[in-house]
């Protein structure tokens, strides 16, 4: 069963089957196993040293999989500090914050609610992924017995740092918006998820922010709508709130609250590599020169948006493993991804939604009144494909006869195969767990693009909407 739960970046499955309260106990043994023998090899013998972060999404399953995963923890003998209910990024700022062997938020993210599963962090919130540590946890955890283990009995205890959180971010946000100088109206579709306990804790009482709310009762553990705001139709109440309440713009969650998706004032939405090239002048501010990381699947106008800005772009393969890594290597404040995903220095390079909900409330208020779609439109220059997926059971061969295809086009394979033509160029890429190859395309114009699609789709396999 431990097989079918652990995947790429984190564990996740259906539950109760195959996702259970034993997996979650054996999980939470082998997780306090590796975070605990990190510590005692960096040299750490502090008290902290031995505590593990732990918060919880509002999915049915999450109260029973959290307990069931901190008693494995404290069976091993870790100290853990409950965090309750709140969003992935609190995980992050709790192990800094606090100093923790690492932690671990229960959710399963934008999946819809009979999922759950565990988002696994270490020291400074450094991500646990396959290659980095899962497939350790996944050993130990299918070595412990639980019948015929002495437990060593570490303790527990509730822990509720919202207000800190809130400082944290805050601190973050344009004083003209705390003072009530500037005032911006949003509307925020919290998918019924952690949004939803998220942004009235950070965001209540900020005086010049005004803030219409949907779907904000996560009390049930049900969604109203998928909560993944990277599928068009999860938006239309969003959309359909801005352009009825006049507001500045809008902002869709996910269900942890790590990803957002933003529309403009006319309720369109902004693509995430758009949205990072309008936000980079901002960020760039304060640090002039800085570099920015981008994934490699973004917009041309992105890295043109850098380097204008007086930045250095730096491309990254695609997951918030490789993203994380980059954005330490290169000393960025800011990163982002196509999927939603934005990093931020000051969020101990990771990922965080209420923090690009801070950036992009600042790069408003630098605009002077200028709207977001036109603060946007300049990037939208080139013609963009967007994701297309096709089935190939021979992935490796397909890249290898695209690669054949177009022998004078500037190649490189960061990850996949981005191929540059002079009038068009793309990036395909192989699914970590599908047999699918992943294609983004862009030009100068939508002809070529779409010319471009119908002449790769033979040689890239069968399409699929998936």
């Amino acid at each position: 069963m431990l097989a079918k739960v652990f995947k790429a970046y984190d564990v996740r499955a259906t539950y109760p089957k195959p996702l259970n309260e034993k997996l979650a106990w054996q999980i939470g043994y082998g997780t306090a196993e590796l975070l605990l023998g990190e510590a005692r090899a960096a040299g750490h013998d502090d008290p902290m040293s031995r505590h593990i972060a732990v918060g919880r999404d509002m999915r049915k399953s999450s109260p029973a999989l959290s307990d069931a995963l901190m008693q494995g923890m404290q069976d091993f003998g870790a100290d853990v500090l409950d965090l309750g209910l709140v969003d992935t990024p609190f995980v992050y700022f709790a192990i800094n914050h606090l100093g923790c062997a690492g932690g671990v938020q229960v959710t399963a993210s934008h999946n819809p609610a009979e999922y759950n599963g565990f988002k696994i962090s270490r020291a400074k919130a450094k991500p646990v992924g396959q290659d980095s540590g899962l497939t350790e946890i996944q050993r130990l955890a299918a070595l412990v017995e639980r019948e015929k283990l002495d437990p060593r009995g570490g303790h527990r205890e509730a822990r509720d740092l919202s207000k800190p959180y809130r400082e944290h971010l805050l601190r973050r946000l344009d004083p003209r918006l705390l003072d009530g100088s500037r005032t911006l109206k949003v509307v925020i579709d919290a998918s019924n998820g952690m949004a939803g306990t998220m942004v009235p804790k950070v965001f209540d009482g900020v005086k010049g922010l005004k803030i219409e709310r949907i779907n904000f009762d996560n009390s049930t553990g049900e969604f109203v709508h998928e909560p993944n705001p990277l599928v068009e139709a999860n938006l239309s109440q969003v959309r359909a709130g801005v352009v009825k309440a006049k507001a500045d713009f809008g902002v869709c969650f996910d269900g942890d609250a790590d990803r957002c998706m933003v529309v403009d004032e006319h309720g369109e939405p902004v693509g995430c590599d758009l949205l990072l090239a309008a936000m980079v002048g901002s960020s760039l501010k304060a640090r002039p020169g800085a570099s920015v990381v981008y994934d490699l699947r973004s917009s041309r106008a992105v890295p043109e948006a850098i380097r204008a800005a007086g930045g250095v772009p730096v491309e990254s393969r695609v997951g918030h493993v490789f993203m994380k890594a980059k954005l330490a290597e290169a000393d960025a404040p800011i990163g982002g991804e196509l999927s939603g995903h934005f990093y931020f220095q000051d969020m101990f390079n990771t990922d965080s939604g209420a923090r690009a909900f801070v950036a992009a409330l600042n790069t408003l208020v630098e605009a002077g009144g200028k709207p977001l779609s036109a603060l946007v439109k300049p990037y939208r220059r080139f013609a963009q494909s967007g994701e297309i997926n096709f089935e190939n059971e021979d992935k490796l061969g397909a890249l290898k006869a695209l690669r054949k295809a177009w022998p004078k086009a500037k190649a490189h394979e960061l990850d996949g195969l981005s191929l540059d033509a002079g009038d068009w160029w793309c990036n395909v890429r192989m699914s970590n767990t599908e047999p699918l190859l992943r294609l983004n395309l862009e030009s100068a114009s939508a002809a070529t693009t779409a010319r471009m699609v119908e002449t790769l789709s033979p040689i890239l396999g069968k399409r699929v909407a998936h």
